[in-house]
């Protein structure tokens, strides 16, 4: 027999073997529930429910995990938002949303005729904003009960001693070594020149020591001292502008909470600069007049209701929305009773809308796709919901040398010039203009439902521009059509944006919807997977319900 020292020991025998593991889809327990993008990740958090932690333990170190064990979107090169309802009625709203750097400007992505340039602000060390994600779990933390070592220790442990990796992970790191190379100034532990397949360990030793410095030295291990030394050669070698400055002035935010109710229910969303929770808030208000559950699931006169409300809110998310701290957003006009009622005025019935007609609302008195999301509930009463981002897959492809993490490409998300069309094709405009030290508008969609004033759903996904519309969707498969959780989560999406005016599908959307929608007037174009949603449900006899969803590796845990 042999003994394996403890740290590995801890990764093959742990709460999940680190060497074996597969992923559950669907689970039920009675003390909490964790899904996310990453099985692996998701018994973390468990780990730390079992030891006496909360749902926001959990959430810290499913995060923790995913930086390790999802690098494509899990991150401390990255940002995101936390939405929660503790225990006790306390809401939480907060904003680790990556800045960009104090040497950016508005004309930064513009060659010298004025056209954007996309790969400046896609690839790179130009593309990534000042990392906010450990700043926030940092912030969370005082809602936790255990010691940030203690939920930091499984991911060191993964890094460490490594995980073995999925087909689906393998194919990822296969497709972008080019790009590792290409924008990394030194080597990394995501380069394998043999190829990786399936059942490859990967380790990554670089980000063990990133996170152990963040354990021993807490948020200052991270945005000063020799990880952030590391961050800044890395951009003096590859051009980038974050400094040493830039990352010790970071700070997470808390804010008000969006909050609105439809139908009975009590929703909590993510604000500004997270156009998330006010999309969500827009579009429900809008369809919430019209008896959409009589209309049935993805028929064509409800997805027809369901794609007019998305058309006029993109509208206005590309004119009005964001980093309030910059610019006013009027919120409140936009989600007004008035204003949405307005707003659907022009909806006919069986006709397709026009994106040519239909432009951003006039208020009156006007003054990614690879982000990853997990929510948590525990029996306490406790519901997180956690939306992070590196924005593209594998963020900007720049490992910070010596550090061993992945940059993010956020500065897309602004608009590199009014009018230009981000990578998710999203337009936008002066309120999303670059500016030092501004946050760049998002989608991140973070949400907790209450019913009776208790947690009903958490939810949440990634998917860039697709996030409000496919937690809309979620929302109101659950809500108005009263399906299952796992068909609400599993059954096909659709999308429209405003611009391109046309309805995205997935493979498996109904044919005679979709003959239905191209009577009306409708242009459809059928595209890959449309996010990777996770929620929670709490039934009737009081027992959590987790889904993961089938279009990736995620995993629910639970006891």
């Amino acid at each position: 027999m042999v003994l394996l020292p403890p740290a590995v020991r801890s990764v093959a025998q742990g709460t999940v073997n680190a060497y074996n593991y597969s992923s559950d889809k669907n689970i039920t327990a009675g003390k909490g529930a964790v899904v996310s993008a990453h099985p692996l990740a998701s018994h973390a958090g468990l780990e730390m429910l079992k030891k006496g932690g909360n749902a926001v333990d959990a959430a810290i170190a499913t995060q923790w995990a995913l930086a390790v064990v999802y690098p494509g979107a899990g991150n401390i090169g990255g940002g995101g938002f936390m939405v929660a309802r503790l225990a006790g009625n306390k809401t939480i709203a907060l904003d680790y949303r990556e800045m960009a750097p104090g040497k950016a400007h508005r004309d930064m992505y513009l060659d010298s005729a004025g056209n954007a340039i996309a790969e400046k602000s896609l690839n790179g060390h130009l593309s990534g904003g000042v990392p906010g994600t450990v700043a926030g779990l940092f912030a969370a933390h005082q809602y936790a009960r255990l010691p940030m070592k203690v939920l930091i220790q499984p991911a060191i442990d993964l890094a460490e001693h490594g995980f073995v990796i999925t087909a689906n992970e393998a194919r990822g790191l296969n497709n972008n070594q080019d790009d590792f190379k290409k924008y990394s100034t030194l080597p990394s532990a995501f380069v394998k020149e043999a190829g990786w397949k399936a059942g490859d360990t990967l380790i990554q030793r670089d980000l063990a020591q990133t996170l152990m410095r963040i354990r021993d030295k807490g948020q200052k291990g991270f945005y000063e001292g020799k990880t952030a030394a590391l961050i800044v050669d890395e951009m003096k070698r590859g051009n980038g502008l974050i400094s040493l400055e830039d990352l010790k002035n970071y700070k997470a935010k808390f804010r008000k909470p969006l909050e609105f109710d439809y139908k009975g229910y009590h929703i909590i969303g993510m604000p500004m600069p997270s156009s998330g929770g006010l999309l969500t808030n827009q579009l429900l208000k809008m369809i919430e007049p019209f008896d959409i559950g009589a209309m049935g699931f993805e028929t064509s006169s409800s997805v027809q209701l369901m794609v007019e409300a998305e058309r006029r809110a993109y509208a206005d998310r590309a004119k009005y929305m964001g980093d309030d701290d910059f610019i006013k957003v009027p919120v409140d006009a936009l989600r007004s009773d008035r204003y949405l009622k307005y707003r659907m005025k022009d909806y006919v019935p069986d006709r397709a809308g026009s994106s040519k007609i239909t432009r951003p609302g006039i208020l009156p008195g006007y003054e990614s796709e690879e982000t990853t999301h997990l929510s948590v509930l525990d029996k306490e009463g406790n519901a997180v919901a956690v939306t992070t981002t590196l924005n593209n897959t594998y963020g900007s492809r720049t490992v910070i040398g010596g550090a061993g993490f992945i940059l993010n490409d956020e500065m897309d998300d602004f608009s590199a010039k009014p009018g230009s069309p981000n990578l998710y094709g999203a337009l936008g405009g002066k309120a999303n203009a670059i500016a030092p030290g501004k946050r760049m508008l998002s989608a991140m969609s973070p949400t907790v439902v209450l019913k009776n004033n208790k947690p009903f759903l958490v939810l949440g996904t990634p998917g860039g521009t697709t996030i409000p519309t496919s937690v809309f969707q979620t929302l109101v498969d659950i809500l108005d059509f009263k399906m299952t959780t796992s068909d609400a989560v599993n059954q096909p999406k659709f999308h429209h944006q405003w611009l391109p005016d046309r309805i995205d599908i997935e493979k498996g959307f109904p044919e005679e919807t979709a003959e239905g929608l191209k009577k009306m007037g409708y242009t459809l174009y059928q595209r890959g997977q449309i996010g990777r949603t996770e929620v929670i449900k709490v039934l009737p006899d009081g027992k959590l319900e987790a889904v993961a969803d089938h279009r990736g590796d995620d995993g629910a845990a639970g006891w």
